[in-house]
């Protein structure tokens, strides 16, 4: 026994010496050995479970943990056991454990906010970390506020939050890059850029202060902010500067994962239909293991409707119904799959079915159906059907008031010469803003179009209601006092003049403009365009008129170099050589060499007669470049450069493929060889 006690003391202290050096290996071994003598020593069984923690032996740690639950319990390794599921990624799980403990400690609470952020609680997440930092006075305060700050960043970005300021000062990176991550979700993209910049700044400053870091180190630790740099200049439109960023962080491979895959799928949204095989390589770096743990919830969906529209691009129909179908299953009130699939639907020409998927969603899902009766009206416009389109785009409840709804309705019933309809649509707009907002700029501007309307075509009557209204609004405007008058003299005249008193005198219209300075001004004058000449016009005037026009002297015509005088002239000249009488045909005498006719390598049969290496008599000689043996015996290469295998090019014609002789421009006609 005492042998033992003293080789249990000794390994107690190989166990404090590796836990002070970090050998943790080694001290799991010597607390196997005591283990090995005392085989529920609780001491010794939460070292164990400490030492497989710090190796990241998550599993180990917890199967050790549920062996012993009894002899440990469950209050001594809460903290363990919810760390360990949650570095699993069992987050269920760490939360019930958690809140299993009647009693947190502040690195449990710590724990518990990290479990709520992962779960996207953030209204629960903030109020654990205010806690903490109002409740707490250690060296994790700094930590506490960059946690803190992330949560807020969080709310702003996925909830569309407004938190209240928290008054944290930006004095490291992280702060100031949560910092910019909120302005982004707020929409004030400019002052978030400002704040990525300061954040770069202050991560060169600081890493540049530790001899042991790199620039390559540096770089990556700086790869975050530049991507965030990107999304920035992308979402304000300078898309290439904002490629560039995101292929220079793409070459640097950094390890975090989730980084590369919204890089990845930034890329593929500024590519959309072009550059589509870019973008199935940047699809493989958003499937990499554990990406899934390490982004929102938005972030995944959004990446996997990009996957579903990349197979739409690629023609990949059967991936992209598959892709779509399965995130409508998924997100059944969210209208982008069916958009997809419409659009799908739409490239395939099956326009019917794309609009009966759209009407069975607007009647399913109300609260989604305005824009899904956007994409209807669009579909039918693309069709050449006008007015079932209005008919649409009428039957939206949210829209159908708005300016820009009326002006469409009236611009398309116009296009279809549907006045009627189109002066119905501003009656009821007009109705409306009477009773919702009467007097208001809108409503006014709304008469305004309205009695300009009718007044353009000619219905007269109609307009006298608007005009009256707006210059009961405003009586010193004489131009719709003029348009009110002009109405009223077909209906009834002597409203007509009675309206006209209130016209102004004309000597008050009078301004002060000196016509004499007007005319001489430096403008656009008047041209009297010269009349037509009569006969009789090119008389010649008589003595004391004018001078006469010189007449124009004709010059001669030049002759032909073997004119003859003395001969009389050819008088059939005039008709084609073939119509002449004197024509007897073309001779026929030894034919031509035909060079560069027909097939190539041919020779014509007066040229091998003439080959003196043809004879009988001759010697054989050796073959000579060009002639038939040394076409057949050695065969050059087409070309001496090599086309890359990656870029897919034809290969060159080599020396026995035959090349169709090009054809001989016809005459008249249009392009080129």
């Amino acid at each position: 026994m005492a042998s033992g006690g003293g080789t249990v003391a000794s390994l107690w202290t190989e166990v404090n010496r590796c836990g002070q050096n970090g050998d943790f290996t080694r001290a799991i071994k010597a607390v196997n050995k005591i283990l090995h003598e005392v085989k529920e020593d609780v001491t010794a069984l939460r070292c164990k479970i400490v030492c497989l923690l710090q190796n990241g032996s998550f599993k180990e740690a917890l199967n050790v943990m549920n062996t012993y639950s009894k002899i440990l319990g469950s209050e001594i390794i809460v903290f363990e056991k919810a760390y360990c599921e949650y570095r699993l990624n069992r987050v269920e799980s760490a939360l019930k454990t958690i809140e299993g403990v009647s009693e947190q400690t502040d690195k449990l609470k710590e724990l518990y906010g990290q479990v709520l952020y992962r779960m996207e609680r953030y209204d629960e997440c903030k109020a654990v970390y205010t806690d903490l930092i109002r409740n707490s006075q250690d060296e994790y305060e700094e930590e506490r506020k960059t946690n803190l700050s992330a949560v807020v960043a969080a709310m702003s970005t996925w909830e569309k939050a407004s938190p209240d300021d928290l008054g944290l000062s930006e004095t490291t990176y992280e702060l100031s890059y949560n910092a910019a991550c909120t302005l982004i979700g707020q929409g004030q993209l400019t002052e978030a850029m400002n704040k990525l910049q300061e954040a770069e700044e202050l991560c060169r400053v600081s890493l540049s202060e530790d001899s042991d870091i790199t620039e390559e180190d540096i770089e990556s630790e700086l790869a975050v902010i530049h991507s965030q740099m990107a999304y920035v200049m992308q979402l304000q439109g300078r898309t290439e500067v904002a490629l560039q960023l995101y292929n220079q962080v793409i070459k640097l491979k950094p390890s975090d994962v989730g980084l590369l895959a919204v890089t990845a799928n930034n890329i593929i949204t500024i590519n959309k239909d072009q550059n589509v095989f870019d973008s199935k390589k940047k699809v493989k770096l958003t499937n990499a293991d554990g990406v899934e743990y390490k982004l929102a919830k938005k972030q995944l969906q959004a990446i996997e409707f990009n996957k579903a529209l990349l197979a739409m691009y690629t023609n990949q129909a059967d991936q992209c119904r598959k892709l779509s179908s399965g995130l409508q299953s998924q997100n059944p009130g969210h209208p982008l799959p069916v958009l997809i699939q419409v659009a799908q639907l739409c490239r395939e020409k099956q326009h019917s079915k794309a609009m009966e998927l759209l009407q069975c969603f607007a009647d399913q899902h109300p609260e989604s159906a305005s824009g899904i009766k956007l994409t209807m009206a669009q579909l039918y416009l693309t069709q050449g059907h006008v007015t079932k389109a209005c008919d649409i785009l009428k039957s939206i409840e949210d829209f159908k008031h708005k300016q820009g709804m009326i002006s469409a309705l009236v611009t398309m019933y116009n296009h279809e010469e549907d006045i009627d309809s189109a002066i119905d649509v501003f009656s009821q707009a007009i109705q409306h803003y009477q009773s919702e907002q009467p007097g208001s700029s809108i409503h006014l501007a709304l008469v305004r179009e309205a009695a300009d309307f009718k007044l353009k075509y000619g219905r007269k009557k109609e307009a006298i209601s608007d005009l009256e209204q707006l210059w009961k609004q405003n009586t010193n405007d004489i131009h719709t006092l003029a348009q009110l008058i002009s109405a009223y003299s077909l209906v009834d005249q002597d409203k007509a003049k009675s309206l006209s008193k209130h016209l102004p005198s004309p000597e008050s219209m009078l301004f002060n403009v000196d016509v004499d300075e007007l005319e001489n001004s430096h403008g656009a004058n008047y041209v009297r365009k010269k009349a037509a000449k009569v006969p009789g016009d090119n008389l010649p005037k008589e003595q004391g008129q004018g001078d006469v026009k010189k007449k124009r002297k004709k010059k001669k015509g030049k002759l032909p170099k073997n004119y003859d005088p003395t001969a009389n002239p050819d008088q059939e000249r005039w008709l084609p050589m073939r119509e002449r009488t004197y024509y007897r045909g073309r001779k026929k005498g030894k034919k031509k060499e035909q060079v560069g006719k027909g097939t190539q390598g041919a020779t014509s049969g007066a040229a091998l007669d003439l080959d003196a290496s043809k004879t009988a008599n001759s010697p054989p000689t050796s073959p000579r470049p060009g002639s038939a043996q040394a076409s057949a015996s050695t065969s050059a290469p087409a070309a001496s450069n090599v086309v890359p295998p990656r870029q897919q090019k034809p290969a060159i014609a080599g020396p026995g493929a035959r090349k169709k002789a090009p054809q001989k421009k016809k005459k008249g006609g249009k392009g080129g060889w």
